[in-house]
C-alpha cells in the first residue's frame, strides 16, 4: 500500500472514531424555559404573568439571559411578573418579607409572594391571560418555592388562569428519604405529605399537587408542563446560577435536605460565612474539628452566632449523600453541653412531625430512626409513580 493511501485511510479512520466519540457524548440538558418553540406558540399575543427570581435564565449559546428579557425581545406581551422568596433578583435574606416594587431594567411591575401574601392575589392577576412559572427548586421539602408553586396554582384555578410550568432539573433528584410530612404539621416550609427528599422536578411535583388535589377545595388547576430536553433521572446538573443566597454551589444544595435539619436549633449551619450548608457549628460545640466565626454577608444580615467562634465541622469534601444523613443532627444534640436549650420552636415544622425531636431526645440511634419512616415512604413512592415525566436513564 502507498504511502498515500495508508495516510488517508488513517485520516479516515481518525475522523470515524472522533465522529463516534461525539455521538458517543450526553445531549446538553435544556431546562423547559429553554424549549421555546414549545411554548411560544400557546402565548400568542394574550397578556403574560411570570412566577420568575434570578435562576429563570436561558442559555443563549453560552450566554445567560433572563427569561424575562428573552420574552420581551420576542414580542411577547409580558405584563406583570411575581416574585418568591429572597426575592426577583435572589438577594434578600432567608424569611425577609418583600415589598411589591417596579423592575428598573424591565419597567415591569413585580409582585412579592414573599410578603403581605404568598398567594397571587384576583386583583394582581388581572389583566393575564395566562401565567408562566419558573424557579428553580433543589428537591427538599421546606425549600419554599414548592409552597409558592401550591398558592400559584391555586390562585390560577379560582380564577381561570392557564398555568404553564417551565420544568427544570432537581439536582437532588436521586434522594427519596426522610420523614413524611404529618399534615398537622403543615406549613409554608411544607404543605404536602411528602418526604423531605422527594426525588421529583418541579414540573413532576406540580402534577402531583393536581393529581392528589391538594388545593383548597380539591379544585385543580389547568397545567402545563414544558418539560426538559435530554433529562433522565440519574442526570448531573449543577445550577449556572445560586437558587438562593444561601445555596452557592452544588456541595451546598447536595447537603441542604439534611443539614436543614440543624436550622431550627441552636446549631449555626454557615450562614454568614461562604460556606452556607457545608459547615456546623457552635460557641458551645464539643465537637472541635472546625472553627468559623459568622458574620453579616449578603442573605445572611444578622447571621446566628454573629461575631462568635464557633466550633464544629467541615462538610465541604463530603461524598454526595444518598440519603438523609441524621448523624450531624444526632452528633450535635450529643456533643451540646445544654441539651434542654438545643430545640428550638420551629423544629417540629422542618422535620414534618413532632416525633423526630422525641426519637433524638429518647436516644434513638439513626437506623431506628429511619426504619420509622419506611412505612409512609412506601406509601409516597406509590403516589409519586403516578405522576414521573422522565426515564431512569
Amino acid at each position: 500500500m502507498s504511502f498515500f493511501k495508508s495516510t488517508l485511510l488513517l485520516f479516515f479512520s481518525l475522523v470515524a472514531c472522533a465522529t463516534q466519540r461525539e455521538s458517543l457524548q450526553p445531549l446538553p440538558i435544556k431546562p423547559g424555559a429553554e424549549n421555546l418553540d414549545v411554548y411560544l406558540p400557546t402565548l400568542g399575543n394574550q397578556p403574560v404573568g411570570l412566577v420568575a427570581n434570578q435562576s429563570s435564565i436561558i442559555n443563549n449559546h453560552g450566554d445567560f439571559v433572563h427569561l424575562v428579557d428573552t420574552l420581551q425581545t420576542l414580542g411577547v406581551s409580558l405584563v406583570k411578573v411575581f416574585a418568591p422568596e429572597h426575592g426577583f433578583r435572589g438577594v434578600a435574606d432567608a424569611g425577609e418579607k418583600i415589598e411589591n416594587q417596579i423592575d428598573s431594567k424591565s419597567g415591569l411591575p413585580i409582585y412579592s409572594l414573599y410578603g403581605k401574601n404568598y398567594k397571587p392575589t384576583a386583583e394582581s392577576l388581572e389583566g393575564i391571560d395566562i401565567l408562566l412559572f419558573d424557579l428553580q427548586d433543589v428537591g427538599a421539602r421546606f425549600y419554599t418555592y414548592l409552597s409558592t408553586l401550591h398558592y400559584v396554582m391555586e390562585a390560577c384555578a379560582e380564577n381561570d388562569i392557564p398555568l404553564i410550568v417551565l420544568d427544570r432539573p432537581n439536582p437532588n433528584i436521586h434522594l427519596v428519604d426522610g420523614p413524611v410530612l404529618d399534615t398537622m404539621f403543615s406549613s409554608f416550609v411544607g404543605m404536602h405529605p411528602v418526604p423531605i427528599s422527594y426525588g421529583m422536578t418541579i414540573g413532576e411535583y406540580a402534577q402531583m399537587i393536581n393529581g392528589q388535589r391538594w388545593l383548597n377545595n380539591e379544585i385543580q388547576t389547568d397545567l402545563t408542563i414544558v418539560p426538559i430536553k435530554n433529562y433522565t433521572r440519574t442526570s448531573e446538573y449543577a445550577p449556572p446560577i445560586k437558587p438562593s443566597p444561601n445555596l452557592p454551589n452544588l456541595q451546598s444544595i447536595h447537603l441542604y435536605p439534611s443539614l436543614c435539619l440543624l436550622e431550627p436549633t441552636v446549631i449555626s449551619v454557615g450562614r454568614g460565612t461562604n460556606q452556607q450548608f457545608q459547615i456546623f457549628g457552635h460557641p458551645q460545640l464539643w465537637i472541635r474539628d472546625y472553627s468559623f466565626t459568622p458574620q453579616p454577608n449578603p442573605g445572611a444580615k444578622n447571621p446566628k452566632h454573629n461575631g462568635q467562634l464557633c466550633y464544629g465541622k467541615d462538610l465541604s469534601d463530603f461524598p454526595k449523600p444518598t440519603k438523609i444523613e441524621l448523624d450531624w443532627l444526632l452528633d450535635a444534640y450529643a456533643y451540646f453541653p445544654d441539651k434542654d436549650s438545643f430545640f428550638l420552636s420551629g423544629f417540629n415544622r422542618i422535620a414534618g412531625n413532632d416525633l423526630l425531636q422525641i426519637q433524638i431526645k429518647n436516644g434513638y440511634n439513626a437506623e431506628q430512626i429511619r426504619n420509622s419512616w419506611q412505612k409512609d415512604l412506601d406509601v409516597f413512592n406509590k403516589i409519586r409513580g403516578l405522576y414521573l415525566i422522565y426515564p431512569e436513564n
